[in-house]
């Protein structure tokens, strides 16, 4: 969701926090376009990130509830590139994406992050990201690093439509962040990283998509 990490998936270095350099994506041109939307699902936070030391955040499409995302206008390549590196592959190899857009979800592998949700369209463009084959309901929730978790923050709030108060009552019923940390410190975190400089110069905000389920078939 950072724009600041994204730039390293696309471009190649380090996030702030993180313990991983990333290669970066045979195409490092930054997105065509970006939009705050609002997916169907949730987000849950599971396992634990060697990168980062804490849980990792998923999408269940699934779930109930809704929750807010950012989409990014990026080529095929390169999200196929972004997919590789998720994994710790190595990018190059495009994806042949043709079930995911055809009833909303591939399995590629057997990985964390080697599930491809499709769960609508905006503007004509499938929105596409990757997550865990698992349900929510299937695994132990996690808690995240903070480092990790100023980077959603950080997102969120750069996205436009969502101040520090939305983003701590989003993040505070997350799993994996439930219970472990009060709403009142998620929003001294996001009012922390908004007085700090760790997201993009304010722009004007962008209307929220919200996105419909996709039907399958």
């Amino acid at each position: 969701m950072h724009g600041a990490r994204l730039a390293c998936y696309l471009a190649g270095g380090r996030p702030e926090g993180g313990a991983r350099v990333y290669a970066g994506c045979r195409d490092a041109s930054p997105p065509e376009g970006t939009a705050a939307v609002e997916l169907p699902g949730a987000v849950y936070f599971a396992t634990h990130s060697p990168v980062w030391g804490g849980g990792r955040a998923f999408y269940d499409p699934l779930a109930p509830g809704t929750a807010p995302a950012r989409a990014h206008l990026v080529t095929a390549g390169q999200f196929a590139d972004l997919a590789a590196q998720e994994m710790y592959g190595t990018p190059g190899a495009d994806l042949d994406l043709t079930e995911a857009l055809a009833t909303g979800r591939q399995v590629l592998g057997p990985g964390r992050y080697e599930t491809v949700v499709c769960p609508g369209r905006l503007d004509g463009h499938p929105l596409l990201t990757l997550t865990a084959p698992w349900r929510m309901a299937d695994v132990a929730a996690a808690a995240p690093s903070v480092a990790y978790l100023r980077h959603l923050v950080a997102g969120l709030l750069e996205a436009g439509p969502w101040d520090p108060a939305a983003v701590a009552g989003h993040l505070a019923r997350c799993p994996g962040v439930a219970g472990r940390w009060p709403e009142g410190e998620l929003r001294a975190m996001a009012e922390d990283v908004r007085r700090g400089g760790d997201q993009a110069p304010p722009k004007p905000s962008p209307a929220v998509r919200a996105v419909s389920r996709p039907r399958s078939r």
